[in-house]
């Protein structure tokens, strides 16, 4: 059974950790998913996800300071990018 990267609630460093192998998996097993799949795609994708967090969190109606480091904004940057065009 695989977990869905999307289901981890990511509260703490341990979470932070679970998900980041789950990405991982979650990406050599469906790369064809991926809207950026070579790590110079990606991280120009984080940073522009990160630029705008604010507007998936109003969108998505969660109440969360993306100015307040966290393990969640990191986990949902990281989560972002990966279908970020």
């Amino acid at each position: 059974m695989s977990i869905d990267f999307n289901e981890i609630n990511v509260t703490d460093r341990k979470s932070f950790i679970e998900f980041l192998f789950v990405l991982q998996q979650e990406l050599i097993s469906n790369a064809d998913e991926w809207e950026n799949k070579n790590l110079s795609d990606y991280l120009e994708a984080v940073s522009r996800y990160a630029e705008d967090i604010d507007g998936f969190y109003l969108n998505t109606g969660q109440e969360v300071d993306a100015e307040q480091a966290s393990w969640k904004l990191f986990a949902d940057i990281l989560k972002g990018a990966s279908i970020y065009e």
